[in-house]
């Protein structure tokens, strides 16, 4: 009888043995480095670093070639964006739009938490990004985009007016959202640090209003034209009468820029790039260089390297649009510096010097902005010379080349503005052939390379790849804008 009992006795001593074993299996194998939920400061950090990359990658190959920054090497097909040939390319379309998925899912997760610092962030990255895909292509998708989950993988594209008109108001709902007195409780902030109080308050935080009011004049200043639709100008008015309710940038350290650490895994993204890539196949133009060697503007050691010329430290540049014939010799003339490689400050959103050459366009047209044209003009350079680390020299801005006229004509003095504007803008996105679009400074040399039917471009096609993917929003949006080619103008710019 017993050794019939003994298998069932070590069948219950096993059971009790697995149950003991089991019975807080879930407690012992929780990770304490991984949230159970997501919060809004999983995601905040990570998005900012990719969405940071797209954009100034966008800069150096697009933007850059284009506004006549750089220029490659050797040019054989008659084709690049050097020569104003620009094909229909995917630009920061995917970038942006996969980025905006974390955007759209920090602000639900936001609101549900009812944190509104973090909502008013999501808010400025999204019109930040969207002001961007608008301004590149025209209309995009946006009331319908990013619902995957609700089984819309065909959204409409909607009008760049309507998007504009909600991107100011979203930035308006920013602006009253911030609460400077609260810390972000999940903490995730790369860019301004708002995770922690100084005193009383969130610093972090009071720049990201900041950011927000910026990035609104900046847009609203690009819409002047479209005064009548919108109400532009009372708009401006409103927000340069009140610089408490809404505070815009107002020194280096308010720049929005992502500063890559140089830690795992958040590098600069250039960090690994081979010198072929980087500097070997690229060289900057003349025209970049010409006014910063008649000035001897000092950002050039940092942007620059110089070659020898007749034993002669020299920056020399190349041609834009050149012949197809022509190709240059590896290492005679300037490219990229290796150090920009791992510089921190290279993740540009939008700066202080920019805010201040707004301000000296806008004084320029007569709004009140509590400075002259000038004194704005030479705090934009200033600025720019802090952000890059530049020690300026006493006399740079009353230099010949540099000095404000103030006596000259109206679009003299806007010419000025707009071509140390356009140096701020090193490593900005797409901005600087933004403001040319709708300036037309500064005024680039055309090269001889460039096919006499190739006009200076308005905006990007669409990428091909929507054929496939959405042809009825595709087909409904080309039908909106005109023609999807890059002669055809947005509406903000028609």
């Amino acid at each position: 009888m017993k050794i019939v009992q003994k298998p069932y006795i070590f069948a219950l001593l096993m059971a009790l043995f697995v149950s003991a074993c089991t019975s807080n299996f879930e407690e012992i194998n929780t990770d304490p480095n991984r949230p159970e939920k997501v919060n809004p400061g999983v995601i905040l950090g990570q998005m900012q670093y990719r969405i940071v990359n797209s954009s100034i990658s966008a800069a150096r190959n697009f933007t850059h070639e284009l506004m006549q920054v750089h220029a490659p090497r050797a040019s054989t097909s008659g084709q690049g964006v050097h020569r104003y040939a620009v094909s229909p390319g995917a630009g920061v379309w995917s970038g942006f739009y996969q980025n905006l998925t974390d955007i759209e899912d920090i602000y639900k997760v936001a609101d549900e938490l009812k944190e509104n610092n973090y909502k008013a962030i999501a808010l400025v990255y999204k019109c930040w990004a969207y002001s961007i895909l608008t301004d590149l292509y025209g209309d995009v998708p946006y009331s319908q985009a990013i619902k995957a989950t609700e089984s819309n993988f065909k959204p409409s594209f909607d009008k760049q007016k309507d998007i504009y008109t909600q991107i100011l108001k979203d930035l308006e709902t920013a602006n009253g959202l911030f609460d400077d007195t609260k810390v972000l409780t999940f903490g995730g902030d790369l860019v301004y640090n708002a995770n922690v109080l100084t005193g009383t308050k969130n610093v972090g935080i009071q720049r990201w209003k900041k950011f927000a009011n910026s990035l609104k004049l900046r847009l609203l200043l690009r819409l002047l034209k479209r005064d009548g639709e919108l109400n532009i100008k009372e708009q401006i008015t409103a927000m340069l009468a009140d610089a408490t309710k809404y505070p815009t940038f107002s020194a280096t350290a308010d720049d929005a820029i992502f500063r890559y650490p140089g830690t795992f895994p958040y590098f600069n993204p250039y960090y690994n790039a081979r010198t072929l890539d980087w500097r070997d196949g690229t060289y900057f133009t003349e025209f970049f260089l010409e006014s910063m060697n008649a000035t001897q503007d000092p950002r050039r050691a940092i942007w620059a390297i110089p070659i020898t010329v007749g034993g002669v430290p020299t920056f020399r540049g190349i041609q834009s649009g050149y012949p197809t014939t022509l190709e240059y010799v590896v290492g005679q003339n300037s490219s990229y510096t290796d150090a920009l490689k791992t510089l921190p400050q290279l993740g540009v959103m939008m700066t202080y010097a920019e805010v201040e050459f707004i301000k000296a366009e806008l004084a320029l047209k007569g709004y009140t902005t509590g400075k002259t044209p000038k004194a704005h003009y030479e705090a934009g350079i200033t600025s720019s010379m802090v952000q890059w680390g530049a020690t300026m020299p006493a006399t740079f801005l009353t230099q010949k080349g540099v000095a404000y006229d103030a006596t000259a004509t109206s679009d003299k003095q806007l010419e000025q503005i707009m071509l140390q504007k356009y140096y701020a803008y090193f490593f900005v996105d797409y901005q600087a052939w933004f403001e040319k679009r709708r300036t037309g400074y500064p005024v680039l040399p055309r090269g001889t390379g460039i096919p006499a039917e190739n006009k200076f471009p308005s905006r990007v096609p669409y990428p091909t790849y929507l054929q496939s993917l959405n042809p009825e929003g595709l087909a409904a949006a080309v039908a909106s804008v005109g023609a999807d080619d890059s002669n055809t103008k947005v509406w903000w710019e028609k």
